[in-house]
């Protein structure tokens, strides 16, 4: 046995305990909170969490700090009558997707055609009688050519759609473009026991759409894109095997 097979075997070996013992611990811990209620976990400071990075975020231009005088107030300051909306990089408003949309299409065609054509060569200047000699058999030059044709098509299709969405969604402004329209992005995801389920939102606002509620629908977002899905141990197992989708591919029949 050589070096490098005994070396794959160590290694196996202890990859084999780490996850017996992982698996010992878990059981234990499983058993010894049977007839009590699950523990709730203390008040940290997520800063200190393991794995912690600080996030980065697309954001406006720091305003110059001026001030009038004879005036209490500081321009671009919060003030009492002053619009709420998002209306810079990094605000934040809300997107409400509201689709209900229905289709029904039903096609039907049906086509018939019958060819029928009959040619003769009665006089081709003499060589109609010695149209043997380039063929193989005698030749009759009152039926030549005989060819007789029928074609009949017929298809029938039919589309029956109906999707009802209903999800709310916080968006941020990531870009301002030349016109005044804003580029949002929103992203949400939740994690239900081993399925962690994601919304996913881009598009082009206008501000005027924007509510005093700084809340935007769906059929004003321009260039829409939306997507929701999962992913987790319920999406792999709808999905068939890495494998059996290349033979799909490949396979030609």
């Amino acid at each position: 046995m050589s070096r490098k097979i005994s070396s794959r075997i160590v290694k196996l070996g202890c990859l084999a305990a780490v996850v017996a013992g992982l698996s010992a611990c878990n059981t234990v811990e499983r058993l010894a909170e049977v007839g009590a209620t699950p523990d709730l976990r203390p008040i940290e400071n997520p800063v200190r969490e393991a794995g912690y990075e600080p996030v980065t975020l697309p954001m406006p231009k720091p305003d110059r700090v001026s001030y009038e005088p004879n005036s209490l107030w500081r321009l671009g300051a919060k003030a009492f009558f002053k619009d709420q909306r998002a209306s810079r990089i990094g605000d934040i408003l809300t997107v409400n997707i509201e689709i209900s949309d229905s289709g029904s299409l039903t096609n039907t065609t049906e086509r018939t055609r019958t060819h029928d054509d009959d040619n003769d060569l009665i006089n081709l200047l003499g060589f109609e009688d010695h149209l043997d000699l380039f063929l193989p058999e005698a030749v009759n030059p009152n039926s030549l050519v005989d060819i007789n044709s029928s074609q009949v098509t017929k298809g029938d299709g039919s589309v029956d759609r109906t999707e009802t969405i209903s999800l709310t969604v916080a968006a941020l402004i990531t870009q301002i473009l030349p016109n005044g329209n804003m580029i949002i992005r929103g992203r949400q995801e939740m994690q239900v026991n081993f399925e962690v389920r994601e919304l996913w939102i881009t598009g082009v606002v206008r501000p005027e759409d924007i509510s005093s509620g700084n809340i935007v629908s769906w059929d004003k977002i321009a260039e829409a894109r939306a997507a929701y899905g999962g992913r987790g141990t319920l999406s792999d197992l709808q999905q068939p095997r890495y494998g059996t989708q290349i033979l799909d591919i490949l396979y030609p029949f």
